[in-house]
């Protein structure tokens, strides 16, 4: 990549299949194991702008994921679907990350690939749906950013006009460089072809350690070491069965109140 070509970097979490994926209850943790791993959803669509917005402007795209060693697999994935480099974060120095730390270790590979001009992340990802990660990469690499893009509609070298939903939508500019998070409702994402996957399949991932970003971060704030919050459990609320009642005569409508009172459905 040259110094003047559009550089794009998409922020890629591995989450097992939340259809397939089997929950511990009484250590109160998800079986990761339990469940092969795949793009988040919502980063399916972060790659997908970021190819749409090559395919107008030219450059590369490069995929980063902080991630076990089997995620090598979903960094292909995102080779397939459009992405140049993928790079993949892995050490055990980087396990146990809360949101903040996971942000500072991504913020942290960034710095290291040096120069970029945009960089877009799906909304949040379905095994934690915080929606942190995004904006607190924004903020430690010092770049404007905007949260919840439902519609790109302009994008240039020097900025792009999104529409955000935040309660309604809004209309607003992001000078570049800059962050975005996507919606699903940002795009349709495509479905690689068999040639895409053939050679995503002879692809290099680049594979970093903690060692590789000491240059350019403070390894102690890497992992639980660099996390302030922890998850203590993860409780599974118990099914509810469905139950009816049916209320006849001339006194149903009162009846069918003080049932909704009851369960203080009524205030």
């Amino acid at each position: 990549m040259t110094d003047n070509e559009f550089h794009i970097v998409v922020l890629i979490k591995p989450v097992p299949d939340m259809e397939k994926v089997r929950f511990d209850v009484e250590k109160g943790v998800v079986d990761r194991s339990s469940a092969p791993l795949e793009i988040n959803p919502f980063d399916l669509n972060a790659l997908e702008a970021a190819v749409q917005i090559k395919e107008k402007l030219g450059g590369e795209v490069t995929a980063v994921s902080m991630a076990p060693p089997a995620a090598e697999s979903v960094l292909r994935d995102a080779i397939a679907r459009g992405a140049d480099r993928a790079v993949l974060l892995t050490d055990r120095r980087f396990a146990g990350a809360d949101t903040l730390a996971t942000s500072y270790a991504l913020a942290s590979a960034i710095r290291k690939l040096g120069r970029f001009n945009l960089i877009i992340c799906g909304e949040k990802t379905v095994d934690g749906d915080t929606g942190q990660v995004g904006p607190e990469v924004a903020e430690m690499l010092g770049i404007p950013h905007i949260a919840y893009v439902t519609e790109i509609r302009e994008v240039t070298k020097e900025k792009l006009l999104v529409v955000s939903e935040l309660g309604a939508p809004y209309l607003m500019e992001l000078k570049l460089p800059g962050l975005i998070t996507v919606t699903k409702d940002v795009n349709k994402p495509r479905l690689p072809t068999l040639k895409d996957k053939l050679k995503a399949r002879k692809a290099k991932v680049e594979v970093w350690s903690a060692d590789d970003l000491a240059d350019v971060a403070d390894v102690s704030r890497f992992g639980f070491s660099g996390s302030p919050t922890q998850v203590v459990k993860v409780l599974v609320p118990p099914m509810k069965k469905r139950r009816s009642q049916i209320f006849k005569g001339e006194d149903a409508v009162d009846k069918l109140i003080e049932a909704l009172e009851m369960e203080g459905l009524l205030r």
